[in-house]
């Protein structure tokens, strides 16, 4: 299986440099590195631009910031159009262990041994700097998670999870096109690997561990709203909320409105950014990209 890792970075060139570091030092190489530069302003141009890479590997640079999601929906494209068999997603504050990608590899097969074919996707277990599980991105798995288990394998199905290690194969992202690059931040990966699962279940392989280099081991809460990051909260909403329509998932819009209510309570968040959630909220209800399919050569 030939493995393209895509890469999406924006302005954070010390931590990119990490994220290049643990790609370079895998036991498994892979086969071909997608950089997407998301029009960053720092030093990070010239940072990839001084590095010598060898010809397998390249760097794209957007005009504009096009978000985690369209960096991802430019990289999967682009190594599909080259041929590569497999995608393997990481933002750039995501650092490899040495490990992480033969043993994904190493899940898929097992999957397709008992199965007969490879899982839409493979995610790692994504721990925070202290070693725990970072609260970030941890998979949903699907109602019957422990049945692998049971049976003796080391993964367990799931129906999403993150961008933060996900190998995602050819054959879902034939099958279910590419990721809805409007959505910008946030929620992109969740309904992306939600779909990817309507083909064939994704799977958690605990052997494969990366570090995520966040500032706090901390998940998406909406009692940390303020007037700072309130934009991210919002494009998380509106996504949510379309995501719920476009999946026929209303369990998605139920779980954001329990999260919301649970984690908001008894919180001096200020009236306008709570009416500025519901407006996302209610611009989701009419907001859905255009699937885009990929085609082969």
């Amino acid at each position: 299986m030939k493995v393209a890792a895509v890469v999406v970075t924006f302005n954070r060139r010390d931590l990119l440099e990490k994220t290049l570091a643990g790609i370079e030092g895998l036991t498994r190489p892979v086969d071909k590195l997608f950089i997407i530069d998301n029009a960053s302003t720092d030093d990070t141009v010239e940072f990839l631009t001084s590095r010598q890479y060898a010809t397998e590997h390249r760097v794209i640079r957007t005009k504009v910031n096009t978000g985690g999601a369209g960096g991802f929906t430019l990289g999967i494209e682009e190594a599909y159009k080259e041929g590569y068999d497999a995608f393997w997603l990481m933002d750039d504050d995501t650092v490899p262990q040495p490990e992480s990608l033969a043993e994904l590899l190493k899940g898929m097969e097992s999957y397709r041994e008992v199965r007969g074919a490879y899982p839409s996707f493979a995610c790692s277990s994504v721990l925070w700097t202290d070693g725990n599980l970072c609260e970030m991105n941890t998979p949903a798995p699907v109602w019957d998670w422990a049945r692998s288990l049971a049976a003796g394998y080391d993964w367990v199905d799931v129906k999403s999870c993150s961008f933060v290690s996900c190998l995602v194969t050819r054959e879902a992202v034939a099958a279910q096109g590419l990721p809805y690059r409007e959505y910008f931040i946030w929620y992109d990966d969740a309904e992306y690997t939600t779909r990817l699962s309507k083909l064939r279940s994704g799977i958690y392989v605990p052997a494969s561990k990366v570090d995520h280099l966040l500032a706090q081991n901390r998940g998406v809460n909406y009692g940390d709203v303020n007037e700072q990051n309130i934009w991210k909260f919002e494009y998380g909403v509106r996504n949510q909320v379309s995501a719920a329509w476009s999946l026929r998932r209303p369990t998605l819009l139920a779980e954001m409105s329990e999260n919301m209510l649970k984690q908001m309570w008894g919180k001096k968040i200020p009236l306008s950014l709570k009416l500025r959630l519901l407006k996302a909220g209610a611009k989701g209800l009419f907001f859905q990209p255009r699937k885009r399919m990929v085609a082969d050569k």
